[in-house]
């Protein structure tokens, strides 16, 4: 018995041997999927949010394997994947990354349009309230510098009005004529010298006591040659100040003169005074 089993025992082996070299030729020529490493990637793209490189993985595969029952798997997987960042930048505010994100749902997905349809509203409803805080601060911006023209329209008339009361209190300080004497006014030129136009510089500095000695003159000729006045300035602010002071010069020199100004707005030229005589 002892001898028969170890004359078996090389057939044994040998055979066991054999049966190992022919599974192993069976299992290296079982064919293998091509198509096993294009999903992984696919996998690995979804896993990591590579949303663009896995979109892009899908057509790829789309293209190699048409029909193929997993891609319908992986391009909801992938819809679902874009719809799950448009969310992300719609609670951001990112209106922008939002319908980017919608649109790549739709287009993986075009036979499910009710799958984009919670996004896309709440995507609209958000651009709504966008559009209508936009609007809100635009009416904002707007009342506020119509509010500060506002201001500067009442800070330049109060400026015009203590101009003004100045120049009455000039007036108030000035030397009477004795009673009963009307003041001798000599012109300061001949009538056919007058110049009929007195320009104004030192009105666009600011320059008060230039301003003052040369109204000195102007007063002097229009009392003299009974001259009209045209108070041409560039902003009216400037015209009660200038008519102020005149006005004060006139009547220091003829209490009883009835003086004549106008007023006319040239923005773009230097402040001027036209006399033309009334005679």
């Amino acid at each position: 018995m002892k001898l028969f089993a170890t004359r078996c025992l090389p057939v044994i082996a040998f055979s066991l041997l054999l049966a190992a070299c022919q599974t192993a030729q069976q299992v290296a020529e079982v064919p293998t999927d091509g198509l096993v490493s294009g999903f992984r990637q696919l996998d690995q793209n979804l896993a990591e949010s590579k949303l663009i490189e896995a979109e892009a993985q899908l057509k790829s595969l789309e293209e190699k394997a048409a029909g193929d029952t997993r891609l319908e798997q992986y391009q909801r997987q992938l819809a679902d994947a874009w719809m799950k960042r448009g969310q992300d930048a719609l609670q951001k505010g990112d209106l922008d990354n939002a319908t980017k994100a919608l649109s790549h749902a739709r287009s993986l997905m075009p036979q499910a349009p009710a799958l984009t349809t919670g996004l896309d509203g709440a995507i609209d409803k958000a651009r709504e309230a966008a559009e209508a805080r936009e609007a809100r601060r635009a009416a904002e911006a707007a009342a506020a510098r119509e509010n500060a023209a506002r201001l500067e329209q009442a800070r330049q008339l109060r400026k015009a009005a203590e101009r003004q009361a100045a120049a009455i209190k000039a007036q108030a300080t000035l030397p009477n004529a004795p009673q009963g004497e009307k003041p001798v006014v000599a012109a300061s030129k001949p009538l056919r010298a007058l110049t009929p136009l007195v320009e104004m510089p030192m009105l666009d500095r600011d320059d008060n006591e230039n301003l003052r000695r040369l109204l000195d003159s102007v007063a002097a000729d229009i009392v003299a040659h009974d001259c009209a006045v045209q108070i041409q300035v560039r902003e009216a602010k400037d015209y009660p100040w200038v008519a102020a002071l005149l006005s004060a010069r006139v009547k220091k020199l003829d209490p009883d003169f009835k003086a004549q100004y106008s007023q006319a707005l040239k923005p773009d030229q230097i402040p001027r005074l036209v006399l033309s005589p009334r005679h």
